[in-house]
């Protein structure tokens, strides 16, 4: 069983956030959760089928804001869906927080592309599998 059983962030606009996470979300396959109604909006699996991500506004009426240090990965199968990710968050009002590639501080076979949302939600897409000689 896995720990976590969905994420949630905070948006401003949903119609915006809506078409965001549509765009990245349809590189890795993943599509629109059902029981989404007028106020929420959610991608991934059924609670008792694996981990989903939904999105609202602030239930306490504040403006929404990212959380310092607050960082949301989802996993990749291969390194051209974490380009595809990341190219589909800039396409899509998303800002690159960090180019699709590996990194020293997490070794070799990490690969991986952070983007912030349109509302700043900080994300990273990441293939944890990743060969650099058979990539070519």
């Amino acid at each position: 069983m896995t720990m976590t059983l969905y994420t949630t962030v905070g948006v401003s606009d949903l119609g915006r956030s809506t078409r965001f996470y549509d765009a990245v979300f349809a590189t890795l396959g993943i599509r629109q959760s059902p029981g989404a109604d007028a106020g929420w909006a959610g991608w991934g699996p059924a609670y008792d089928d694996g981990v989903s991500f939904w999105m609202c506004k602030p239930f306490d009426g504040e403006p929404r804001a990212p959380g310092n240090g607050t960082m949301i990965a989802f996993r990749a199968r291969n390194a051209e869906e974490v380009r595809g990710f990341h190219a589909a968050a800039l396409a899509n009002g998303g800002t690159s927080e960090g180019a699709p590639g590996t990194r020293d501080i997490y070794g070799p076979e990490f690969y991986v592309a952070y983007v912030r949302d349109p509302d700043g939600n900080k994300l990273a897409c990441v293939y944890h599998c990743y060969d650099a000689q058979q990539a070519g």
